[in-house]
């Protein structure tokens, strides 16, 4: 990759893209940037459906700014996976052509993912995994960069199809949105109750970013950093040696190992945001609350007790 993409570039432009934010704002989209400086995807959990506005534009106008296409796919109970992929249609001619689905696109915003059946869920996991998709028999690519960010409302229960833990794991971060401070709320009412048009320009191009990508996979990593994150993840797992008796009072299940690998990712992104030549044990313990907290599956006693996994994953750090 050529020498001018470096992190200095990276950290000015988005400096200039986040100023006005909130410190809450920021938390938020710092995950989401590391998340697709490393190539992985989202699971988003909203506070409440009314925070969907909010979801659409701030990732609208993140994938703007980054120069990507961006699509937003409704999930419901009758979606089907043919909805999501494409289908093939008889054309004028009688030939079948295959007409591509919102998957093909760069951001993918997937509302309300636990609202569809699991064989719709499946589709876009497959499609997330592999990159691309095969339909009656043939194979095709998506575009890269490639980012999924799924969200799913924790309220209404009813009628729903949550995701197993196996297919939660291919989620790199899980991300809680909470309501708005009073402040924040006003300045969203005032922006969004106005007739003022914003135009967002785009800073990157995919290709840049797909550089910036295998950038942060280059940067090297000292063995203490990478033993600490494999270490922490194995403290998750009630039956390791590693484990502590809070965790085996509280967790039923561990982190498993595509964990260690986000952390050291995450990590990597973490560090090159803040302009290190190499992430230490800091820029570990910065993202393991948002890698964590969907992997590890607490106990009755840790709902009956209202322990959260963000008080485990403290504990464990």
């Amino acid at each position: 990759m050529s020498g001018m993409f470096g992190c200095d570039l990276t950290e000015n432009y988005l400096d200039k893209m986040y100023d006005d934010l909130s410190k809450e704002q920021m938390r938020l989209l710092t995950d989401m940037k590391n998340t697709k400086d490393a190539d992985g995807e989202i699971k988003q959990q909203d506070i409440q459906k009314q925070l969907s506005f909010l979801n659409t534009l701030m990732i609208n106008t993140l994938a703007q700014a980054l120069g990507l296409d961006f699509k937003r796919i409704q999930f419901t109970p009758d979606l089907m996976p043919s909805d999501i992929l494409g289908s093939e249609i008889l054309d004028e001619n009688r030939h079948f052509k295959f007409i591509k689905g919102p998957i093909f696109s760069n951001i993918i915003l997937a509302d309300e993912i636990n609202r569809t059946p699991p064989k719709t869920q499946a589709a876009l996991l497959e499609a997330m995994q592999e990159r691309s998709v095969t339909i009656a028999g043939h194979n095709y690519k998506l575009d890269l960069p490639y980012f999924v960010l799924a969200t799913q409302n924790p309220i209404e229960q009813e009628g729903t199809y949550p995701l197993p833990e196996a297919q939660l794991d291919r989620f790199m971060f899980a991300i809680k949105l909470e309501y708005p401070t009073f402040e924040e709320e006003v300045k969203v009412v005032k922006q969004t109750t106005s007739d003022n048009k914003v135009e967002i320009k785009p800073l990157f191009t995919a290709q840049e970013i797909i550089d910036f990508q295998h950038l942060i996979r280059r940067i090297p990593v000292a063995d203490n950093v990478v033993e600490y994150a494999v270490t922490l993840v194995s403290k998750t797992r009630p039956d390791n040696s590693l484990s502590n008796d809070f965790v085996k009072n509280y967790l039923d299940w561990g982190a498993g190992p595509r964990a260690s690998q986000n952390l050291i990712l995450a990590a990597k992104a973490h560090a090159a945001f803040n302009g290190k030549f190499s992430p230490d044990i800091e820029d570990v313990k910065a993202v393991a609350t948002g890698i964590l907290r969907h992997r590890i599956i607490k106990n009755y006693k840790a709902d009956a007790e209202g322990i959260t996994e963000e008080v485990i994953i403290k504990k464990l750090m």
